[in-house]
């Protein structure tokens, strides 16, 4: 035997068989040891006792009349605007979230996909508001065979159910009346002396880039030689508008700067005494966030981050409960591009409760559009590819939509458009069901084109790249979604050991259904055309698409705790290794049968309860008119008869005088003035050293 090994003891097992050396027993001493097993032997406290052995940096010491949170920077990067402003401040800044880059000739095209369906025949006259020959003034038939006019038609039919409830009255030929009027109307011309909102064009812009209001005032970009890209789409980067990641990370650096710059007077070399909150949303990609904090670390160099998840740690659901002030709420967030919802309890995002809707803002602008368009929207010009027109139609949005039904008449609007060489016209318009039918889409998503949205769009991060945290079926799928697509799943293999039930035994066998049946579920869906009076409104059950809501709502679910991720087959490409892309299709949902899975993810009947009475709705699409009573009446119709015992479904006001829109970043404006943040910072060399692992353990709120 060599040198210095000592003599292990005979080994009288199988082991003497082989060459292999047993180990000897471990030192005692060893396993006594506290080496990181205390608090103050972790990480974290060593680099907090190594900063107060360094000598003081030559950072200002901080006057004592400065407010909490001055030197913290909150971000709350969106598909449409960049919510940024320090943590002492009321309100954010709000900015566009777009650039324009010098680009070398040929300049691309401005790009537009269409979310919408859109009609076979544009020119032909619509009449599917028009009365049927039964007489019955709520019935209603469709203009012909297009597909879309057919799904207009049964949105139609749920509008026309809701209106037969409150027994409010249907103007016959509106359509009719509304289509000769907008045919025959020609533009009035605005002298320019005369508009007082005039736009201020950039002609002939010197900079190399340009950022926010200043890109949506360019002259004409193409012409100028300027690219235009919104760097976000959704709750990711947009690869569909760039040829290369890095560009988009750019891009994000360069909005960031220039805005802290114009605003804040901030220059990279103030960014070492700044702190930075970063709003990131609830269901998040793991490599969008790695992008994002290298970017705040690494390239800007801000001194210390943390990140506030939107829904799951205080970022948009957690912020916004932060916001409204509570701490147990459904959180409902409907942004331009997307829609998310998540339940937070006790100030913590309950993971399994996420539901990312692939649906927002932007849908009901487009579907808006379409409708006009079927009415011969006066304005015979308009692309929604440029900018301007788009505003056109925003606007039309922020003054016409509503979801209150009694708002549905054949009344007169108008409207001005202003373009860049040529004069301001002021149009005139009448419409009527068309300003509840586009907001109604994100209820009734039948004409919205999920598979036309991702076409172009990619993944940033690589299936070869190893992450240094390990990957668990619950990153990519949660059990809201598991329990949305499961009338689409394929049933579980049998297992081995379970003997087949007889088929002489059909009672057996039923009844062995029905004990793993929740409580929540009602095994006889209700018939078609029924609905149910409660105190607010109709209980519609079955004017919303039978395949899919009765699917979802209605069909025999198994509950949060048996509805496992590996119960199907793990054969699959998709996310979470099941055999369809769950995330995707759950993006499908209506808004209001997402919220009620997503409830009823959280547990049992008392939870969904819990929840369904604390429902809290942000974002830009919470200033719709009646979103409040639109929300409760469809999801009192879905708990009722679900739910035992369930009371009437409330929509949390948001807090006076505190809009919407910014209530996720003044949620995390709250939090970053709070004393426990100090627990929350993570620094460059944290980053450098842990990577998204140090994320986890530092900001215990993601999920």
């Amino acid at each position: 035997m060599p040198r210095g090994i000592p003599n292990a003891k005979r080994d009288d097992s199988g082991m003497r068989y082989t060459s292999m050396h047993v180990p000897l027993a471990s030192n005692p001493k060893q396993l006594g040891a506290s080496y990181l097993k205390s608090e103050s032997q972790t990480l974290w406290a060593r680099n907090a006792a190594r900063k107060q052995k360094l000598p003081a940096e030559d950072a200002p010491a901080p006057s004592p009349d400065q407010r909490r949170g001055s030197h913290t920077i909150v971000i709350h990067p969106g598909s449409r605007w960049l919510r940024i402003g320090k943590a002492s401040e009321v309100t954010p800044v709000s900015v566009p979230n777009v650039i324009a880059r010098k680009h070398t000739s040929p300049v691309p095209e401005p790009n537009f996909v269409e979310g919408i369906m859109r009609p076979r025949s544009r020119t032909a006259l619509p009449s599917s508001t028009q009365q049927p020959p039964t007489g019955d003034e709520y019935a209603v038939a469709p203009a012909s065979d297009d597909p879309f006019e057919v799904k207009l038609a049964s949105i139609t039919v749920s509008l026309r159910e809701r209106m037969r409830f409150y027994k409010l009255r249907v103007t016959q030929n509106a359509t009719s009346i509304a289509s000769t009027f907008n045919e025959q109307f020609r533009p009035e011309i605005i002298p320019e002396a005369n508009d007082p909102f005039r736009v201020e064009w950039v002609h002939e812009p010197d900079q190399e880039y340009l950022i926010g209001e200043q890109v949506l005032r360019i002259s004409d970009p193409q012409q100028l030689g300027y690219s235009v890209r919104w760097p976000i789409h959704g709750h990711n980067f947009n690869t569909r508008d760039y040829p290369s990641v890095q560009m988009i990370l750019d891009d994000i650096e360069t909005i960031i700067s220039t805005t802290l710059l114009d605003k804040y007077r901030l220059t990279r070399g103030d960014y070492k005494n700044y702190s930075v909150v970063l709003v990131i949303p609830d269901f998040y990609d793991r490599a969008y966030v790695r992008e994002f904090v290298n970017i705040l670390l690494r390239s800007m160099g801000f001194k210390q981050i943390c990140v506030q998840q939107a829904r799951l740690s205080p970022a948009e659901s957690l912020a916004a409960t932060y916001g409204a002030g509570i701490s147990n709420a459904c959180v409902v967030d409907v942004g331009a591009a997307c829609a998310s919802v998540a339940c937070v309890d006790e100030g913590l995002v309950i993971p399994d409760s996420r539901i990312s809707l692939n649906m927002g803002g932007n849908d009901i602008t487009e579907f808006l559009y379409v409708l006009l368009e079927r009415i011969n929207f006066p304005y015979r010009d308009a692309n929604l590819a440029l900018w301007h027109d788009w505003l056109v139609i925003e606007d039309l949005k922020a003054r016409l939509c509503t979801l209150a039904e009694g708002d549905v008449a054949l009344n007169l609007y108008d409207f001005v458009v202003r373009r860049y060489g040529k004069p301001t016209e002021k149009y005139g318009l009448r419409a009527y069901d068309e300003i509840i039918l586009a907001p109604m889409c994100i209820f009734e998503p039948r004409v919205i084109e999920f598979d036309r949205k991702r076409i172009g769009s990619r993944s940033i991060s690589g299936s070869d790249v190893t992450e240094e945290i390990i990957e668990h079926s619950a990153d990519h799928v949660t059990q809201a979604m598991i329990i949305s697509t499961q009338h689409l799943l394929p049933p579980p293999p049998p297992l081995p050991s379970q003997a087949p039930v007889p088929a002489a035994q059909p009672e057996a066998k039923l009844e062995q259904q029905e004990i793993s049946l929740p409580s929540t579920a009602d095994p006889t869906p209700p018939p078609v055309g029924e609905s149910v009076e409660v105190s607010n409104g109709p209980v519609e059950v079955a004017d919303m698409e039978i395949e899919e809501k009765a699917a979802q709502t209605t069909q025999p679910p198994q509950s949060a705790q048996q509805v496992r991720l590996d119960s199907v087959p793990s054969s699959s490409s998709y996310p979470g290794g099941l055999p369809i892309d769950v995330c995707f299709e759950a993006s499908k949902l209506p808004l209001d049968v997402a919220i009620f899975n997503s409830a009823r993810a959280c547990g049992g009947d008392d939870r969904i309860r819990k929840y369904l009475q604390a429902v809290l709705v942000i974002g830009g699409s919470a200033h719709i008119p009646g979103m409040a009573h639109a929300l409760e009446s469809r999801l009192q119709a879905i708990a009722t008869p679900l739910v035992p015992n369930m009371e009437k479904v409330q929509i949390i006001p948001p807090p006076k005088d505190v809009d919407p829109k910014v209530l996720a970043w003044k949620g995390a404006a709250v939090l970053a003035k709070m004393d426990s943040v100090a627990d929350l910072w993570l620094t460059c060399a944290d980053w450098d050293m842990l990577g998204m692992r140090g994320l986890k353990e530092r900001c215990f709120y993601l999920c």
